[in-house]
This record gives structure tokens, C-alpha cells and sequence, in this order.
């Protein structure tokens, strides 16, 4: 009886020690560096535990996948595991790995959307960005936030449109309630649609306050803009660029988008613009201005004499003879 009492005492010693040992070295290997480059690991949805591990070993960030495995089990942290694409510092421990996949500390993948950029466009460029995946539908033009936003890969297309027509949303309506009272524009939509045409007539920013004086202007007596980009928007549905510069016949096209055919703005936005267009529309520059043309430096004449206008414009076309 006292040598089977003493050999389950034995066997217990043992089997503590056993343990003691089995954490200890547990324990050492989940805070020792493991001799890994600094690296990147992509881990899909819906990976298997088995799958991850076997990753994680073959990119030599960790040297013993199915402890790793058993760890993330038994303390039921695989649970938590988020899907991304991780930037792995070199020299890593196991539960510093472990504490940045269950973060989510995934890279963030920049996509910019242009300011003046049509929703076409932008379609073309996300679906041709192997980064992002899935389908999307074409949106409204003046329905997308020109910005840079940052999504991990993998990122559905269709959740990156959705993002930048939230921020538009958003932005728009806190540029709509800034408004002065008596703005003469009778919805946040027309605004939009102004903003973008002031968008693709200029690229300098104290110069759009001005332009969207010269429309509101030529809105309120009743003179067609005459807005150049409108007529490009006609022809190309912002599809594709036109390529040329625009001749007497593409003035004459039959489209709603044609503001030298037709009174008042055109029926949609025809690009995204900034927010800096959209308060320059808001805040238009008080002036009696009714024209601008080229000046030959990148910026525009202003006037309210169509006669002095003309001038301009023979100014403008000399240039343009000089510069062929």
C-alpha cells in the first residue's frame, strides 16, 4: 500500500513537473523572437485554422504552426482572427503576432478619387485595381466624394462606392445648411450640378467664387452659360475623354447636357466635384461680371460687356494661332 501511495506521489511529482515544464517552455516560446524577415501575410475570409498556421509557417513567421494552432484553440482567441493583409515585423514574437491579427491591423490600401473625376472613370479605374474585388454599378455623377480613402485588399468594390457616397452626403448637407440666406438656387442638387461645372472650367481656386458668380448671373437673366464642359459632357457621357478641342458643330449637338442650346443647367452633374467647388458655388464673389475666356496663362478675363468679351476672346484666339 505505501509503495503504491508513493509511486502515484512520484507520478504526480512528475506529472507537475511535467507540466511546469511543458509551460515553461510554452511560455518561453510565446515571448521569444522568432527569426523571421518583416513580411507581408495575406489571410482570406474564411481561412481554416489549419490553413493559417500552415501560412504563417510557410512565410517563416512562426517555426511551429501546429503549436500555434493549439494555442489560438485552446484560449479560443481564433475566434477573433480578422482577414486582411498584415505588414509582419521582423523579429516577432508569437503573442505579439497573435495581438495584431486579432486588432485587425490590416495595411491600409489608398484609392483617390479625383476631383473633377467622372463616375465612369472612377468605375474604370476600381475595377481595373486588382487590390479590391467584386462587382459595382455605375453611380450618379456628383454622387462620389473626391478624396483618398484607405481600405484593406479585399476590400468589395461595391462598399468603397458606398463609403465615398456617404462622405458626399455628408458634406453636401453641411455645405447646404451654411448657405446665405436668399441663395438663389432652389436645391442642394442644382448646387451640385453648378459646382461641377465650375469643377471642369478651372483648376485655380480663387478664380471659382468668380465663376460661380458669372453663372448665377447669366441663370438669372436668362442667358444660356455656354459652358464648354457641358457640351464635352454631351459627347462623351464622361466616358471616355474627348481628345480634341471642341468645334462649331459639337456647339450644336442636341443633348439636355448642351448649355449653349439650352437655358439653364443641365439635368445631372456632369463629374464629381470638390468641396472647394461646391463652396464656391455656395459663395459666389459679388460682381456683375456675365463672361470669362482664357487668359493664355491658365486663368481667365472676367466682364460684364459682351463688346469687351469679344475682344477677349480675339485675344484668347490669337493666342491659341501663336501656341499651333
Amino acid at each position: 500500500m505505501k509503495s503504491l501511495k508513493k509511486g502515484l506521489s512520484a507520478l504526480l511529482i512528475i506529472g507537475v513537473l511535467g507540466v511546469c515544464f511543458v509551460s515553461g517552455g510554452l511560455f518561453y516560446w510565446l515571448h521569444h523572437p522568432q527569426p523571421n524577415k518583416e513580411t507581408v501575410v495575406f489571410i482570406a475570409k474564411k481561412t481554416s485554422l489549419a490553413r493559417i498556421g500552415r501560412l504563417l509557417h510557410h512565410q517563416g513567421v512562426i517555426d511551429h504552426p501546429f503549436l500555434y494552432q493549439l494555442v489560438l484553440y485552446c484560449t479560443g482567441k481564433w475566434r477573433a482572427l480578422k482577414a486582411g493583409e498584415y505588414l509582419i515585423p521582423a523579429g516577432i514574437t508569437p503573442l505579439h503576432l497573435l495581438a495584431i491579427l486579432e486588432a485587425g491591423k490590416v495595411i491600409p490600401h489608398p484609392l483617390t478619387i479625383v476631383e473633377g473625376e467622372t463616375s465612369a472613370h472612377v468605375i474604370q479605374k476600381l475595377l481595373a485595381d486588382p487590390r479590391f474585388q467584386g462587382s459595382c454599378a455605375l453611380p450618379p455623377e456628383g454622387t462620389l466624394l473626391p478624396e483618398t480613402y484607405a481600405f484593406p485588399r479585399g476590400t468589395d468594390r461595391h462598399k468603397i462606392i458606398v463609403r465615398a457616397q456617404r462622405e458626399m452626403d455628408r458634406v453636401i448637407q453641411s455645405l447646404w445648411d451654411q448657405r446665405s440666406p436668399g441663395y438663389p438656387l432652389k436645391s442642394w442638387e442644382e448646387m451640385v450640378v453648378l459646382a461641377s461645372i465650375i469643377e471642369k472650367e478651372t483648376a485655380l481656386e480663387k478664380e471659382k467664387p468668380l465663376i460661380a458668380a458669372v453663372f448665377l448671373n447669366r441663370l438669372a437673366q436668362g442667358i444660356p452659360l455656354q459652358a464648354d464642359p457641358t457640351v464635352v459632357y454631351a459627347l462623351t457621357q464622361g466616358v471616355r475623354p474627348l481628345g480634341r478641342s471642341l468645334t462649331r458643330e459639337d456647339l450644336k449637338v442636341e443633348s439636355p447636357y448642351n448649355t449653349y442650346r439650352n437655358l439653364g443647367l443641365p439635368p445631372t452633374p456632369i463629374t464629381n466635384p470638390s468641396v472647394s467647388s461646391m463652396k464656391a458655388a455656395l459663395h459666389p464673389t459679388p460682381t456683375s461680371c456675365l463672361y470669362f475666356v482664357a487668359d493664355g496663362s491658365g486663368g481667365h478675363v472676367f466682364c460684364s460687356d459682351l463688346q469687351e468679351h469679344q475682344k477677349n476672346h480675339a485675344t484668347w484666339r490669337g493666342v491659341r494661332k501663336k501656341r499651333k
